[in-house]
């Protein structure tokens, strides 16, 4: 989830056909015909499993980039794409799907660190990460609870443990972070360890999820935006990163029944759906104090927060949720490219549209597509 000028990846030569047919796609930006909501889904599916094919591991891709084809795997969007695979499966009765996401759960085992974290090798020197190791807890806790292995929850336990001994004395997490300074979009960690106390009932998760949650109810102005909730102080955040934050809040208060955590995930969703166009175009960036920020839109936040609006549609039963949802998602519909020749990109969602946008740029992530797929199974019966 690194913005695309801090993801560190070895020097390639330009794909120049792949290179040339988005850019000047984007440039000249015809008009897209929509598809079926299915077809999106199907064809999402399909290059998310190249993606997993695309890798010499059990891993899957980071994504493609047109300006240098597949990349390796990446440890962090790998253990919450097991859980999308999982659903899928469910979804679809396809035990294909259900065996790569098992598989995807037992290599997250083979390159956790020693003391429980995982990390990114091109970043932060190596160090565990709070939020790698939480997105790596989800793909860890769905395993053991769909195949019952033993294995997998003693590493959950392990990274639960590790994200209990980071925490600062007050129970957040200042160190082990970006920049070792908080952030809001954590609060999907304290989501995570949430969900390994569900099955533990260990207070100390219990106790640092709710510190962390506590504090990111506290960074939200009345307006509903999040300060701390950028890669970077004094940087508009990413509409992929106010996302983060606020469906962790939201889950959380699933979780446990959090009337603060519940109140600032609704605030947050209400301040982002007064930022959609009726295309259901969202600014990429969105300052703190609600200005649009980008005149592009990153459609993996698109894709994220239409995921918040169909759940708190269907909690609420709020028509405007719905509707929300559905725009947020026939416009990433609109810019996803399930026509083209190219197994490469042929159902991959662009970090951003236009592509050369600031977020992931010219690069297909494979988280994009994993929130997208996750976003039209919520929506596809209004559609």
């Amino acid at each position: 989830m690194l913005p695309g000028n801090l993801a560190i990846v070895s020097p390639v030569s330009l794909s120049l056909l792949p290179f040339i047919r988005t850019t000047f796609g984007d440039a000249w930006r015809p008009p897209k015909r929509q598809h079926p909501p299915q077809r999106h889904i199907d064809e999402t599916m399909g290059w998310l499993c190249r993606a997993h094919d695309a890798t010499a591991d059990d891993g899957v891709s980071y994504g493609y980039s047109v300006r240098g084809g597949w990349r390796d795997s990446y440890i962090e969007t790998t253990g919450y794409i097991v859980c999308t695979f999982y659903n899928y499966a469910e979804a679809t009765e396809n035990s294909d799907y259900r065996e790569r996401a098992t598989r995807m759960a037992h290599w997250l085992t083979t390159v956790q660190n020693a003391d429980g974290s995982f990390s990114n090798p091109h970043y932060a020197g190596g160090k565990g990460i709070v939020f790698d190791t939480g997105q790596d807890l989800f793909g860890l806790v769905r395993g053991h609870v769909e195949t019952s292995d033993s294995k997998l929850l003693a590493a959950a336990r392990r990274a639960g443990d590790w994200l209990v001994d980071v925490a600062d004395a007050e129970g957040r997490w200042t160190r082990n972070t970006h920049l070792n300074v908080p952030h809001v979009y954590n609060s999907r960690v304290a989501w995570a360890l949430l969900e390994l106390w569900a099955l533990t009932k260990n207070p100390e998760y219990e106790r640092v999820a709710r510190a962390n949650l506590d504090w990111a109810v506290s960074q939200q102005n009345s307006h509903g935006w999040f300060d701390n909730c950028a890669f970077s102080p004094d940087v508009a955040p990413f509409t992929h990163t106010i996302a983060y934050a606020i469906r962790g809040l939201w889950e959380a208060s699933q979780i446990i029944a959090d009337e603060a955590w519940r109140n600032a995930a609704i605030t947050g969703a209400d301040a982002m759906v007064s930022r959609m166009g009726r295309d259901g175009f969202i600014p990429g960036q969105i300052a703190v104090d609600g200005r649009p920020a980008a005149r592009y839109c990153c459609l993996t936040g698109n894709a994220q927060i239409a995921i918040v609006w169909a759940k708190l549609f269907e909690a609420t039963g709020e028509q405007r949720y719905r509707h929300a949802a559905v725009q947020a998602c026939q416009y990433v519909m609109s810019a996803q490219d399930i026509a083209s020749n190219d197994d490469d990109i042929r159902g991959a969602i662009k970090g951003s549209h236009p592509i050369w946008g600031k977020y992931s740029r010219f690069t297909y992530p494979n988280w994009a597509a994993k929130f997208f797929l996750d976003a039209l199974l919520l929506t596809r019966r209004w559609m």
